[in-house]
């Protein structure tokens, strides 16, 4: 199966279908999906992105950043669900030159944990309904927010943390394919940035911290709101 999508201005679309999972079970594919905004949709994408069946968007930007990037198109009687798990801007904790990327991205991982867990709750409730499936999570570059909700699904499903690891790290190189085109249609000025990459060990690092402070995934969403219901639905409907 094709995991990953190119589109005109959307450049991290993947599907996260076909990891192995608990149980000798795997993530179904066509299920899932994760991308950057889907702002940059166009018509000329339209044929492609409809053949994903794609009935919901779930939207974790901010409400300043959808006003400066728009919305998912209104195509098809697509539901989209606007869920921005509450938590410190990155600016309050800013990069620091030499400093290394991994820790500060899983740093800022934690503090989106602990500051918004139940709005990641709320996301991993929307996943959890089978009826919204195909879904399509995402935020501004589909790598900080989008990443946290992957791993925190991938993990509960039983996939292991080298291949959520794994897959999160992808970004990178569909972020330089983003900062090329930026630079090729009028900002010149942008570069590779630090923390523009996923780093390879970086998921593996939050969820081992997360799994330190509550005991376990499960037993952190249960905690912020996600029911055991939910959870089952869960694996349910996204494991084959």
């Amino acid at each position: 199966m094709r995991r990953e999508f190119s589109f005109s201005r959307v450049f991290n679309f993947r599907d996260i279908g076909g990891y192995p999972a608990a149980g000798g079970r795997s993530v179904r594919w066509r299920r899932l999906f994760r991308s950057d905004t889907l702002s940059g949709l166009t018509e000329d994408d339209r044929r492609e992105f409809a053949a994903l069946a794609v009935r919901t968007v779930v939207d974790l930007r901010r409400s300043r950043e959808i006003e400066q990037q728009g919305l998912v198109p209104e195509w098809d009687g697509l539901v989209r669900h606007g869920i921005a798990p509450e938590h410190r801007e990155w600016h309050h904790t800013p990069y620091q030159d030499g400093t290394d990327a991994s820790r500060y991205l899983a740093d800022r991982y934690r503090d989106m944990a602990e500051e918004g867990a139940a709005g990641l709750a709320a996301v991993l409730g929307v996943l959890a309904d089978e009826r919204a499936a195909p879904v399509v999570v995402h935020c501004v570059a589909g790598k900080d927010r989008t990443g946290v909700i992957c791993a925190l699904t991938l993990s509960l499903l039983g996939v292991s943390d080298a291949d959520i690891d794994a897959d999160y790290a992808r970004s990178t190189a569909n972020n330089a394919r983003f900062v090329a085109w930026a630079k090729a249609n009028g900002h010149p000025e942008l570069t590779m940035l630090p923390w523009f990459r996923s780093p390879a060990g970086t998921m593996r690092r939050f969820l081992a911290e997360l799994r330190e402070r509550h005991g376990s995934v499960e037993r952190y969403l249960t905690a912020a709101g996600l029911a055991p219901a939910q959870i089952a639905a869960l694996r349910t409907h996204l494991l084959t």
